[in-house]
């Protein structure tokens, strides 16, 4: 079946059993609900294993803002930026060990025109909710705040993949929790990096 027709059907059922869940904010530390935000270019950061509502968090409480997401260029990257753009997402593709360079100018000069980056930390390979290192390095090379989101489900099914990946059951809720802006230092040393590390992984639950 070819990619276009899958990234139809995936963002199909994303949409239908969107329709059922139950949406409620808990935490907002990052003002995304009183607007008190503000303009400037942000890194959303939240775990792998919760791609699956990202599309319709973004339709509810970012449409405005202009923004792409971090996918590997692998297969399943092509197909995760196929299904983000039919809800208006747009993607950059890279990872560590492919187009790592590329993806990391097309990013900071996203970020430098006022754009967002979403990224996934454990991605694409995991250790499961494990941070790489690739996002603290792009938020000191930018000087650009972590907004770290955390998402729960009341239920989910859970596939056999390395991260757990997630899918809301239908009717079920989906509780948010925008966590508060990090800045990260340009200058850190171990253990500053390890204390960030600890926090941001915390914040994303």
């Amino acid at each position: 079946m070819k990619p276009a027709i899958i990234s139809w059907l995936i963002a199909g059922i994303i949409r239908a059993i969107g329709v059922t869940l139950r949406f409620s904010v808990i935490e907002d530390k990052a003002g995304i609900t009183d607007g008190s935000l503000g303009g400037t270019a942000k890194i959303w950061a939240f775990w792998h294993d919760r791609v699956f509502t990202m599309p319709l968090v973004y339709e509810r409480y970012f449409s405005e803002r202009q923004g792409a997401v971090l996918t590997s260029p692998s297969g399943d990257g092509e197909l995760i930026a196929r299904v983000l753009a039919r809800f208006g997402v747009g993607a950059i593709r890279g990872s560590s060990s492919r187009r790592g360079a590329q993806a990391l100018r097309e990013l900071t000069g996203l970020i430098k025109f006022g754009g967002d980056v979403v990224v996934t930390p454990d991605g694409p390979r995991g250790p499961r909710h494990v941070l790489q290192p690739g996002l603290l390095k792009l938020a000191q090379l930018t000087s650009t705040q972590i907004i770290p989101i955390r998402l729960e489900y009341s239920a989910a099914w859970h596939l056999k993949s390395w991260d757990r990946f997630a899918i809301p059951r239908p009717f079920s809720s989906v509780s948010i929790f925008f966590g508060e802006p990090l800045e990260i230092p340009r200058k850190l040393d171990d253990l500053g990096t390890q204390e960030i590390t600890q926090r941001l992984e915390s914040s994303l639950g």
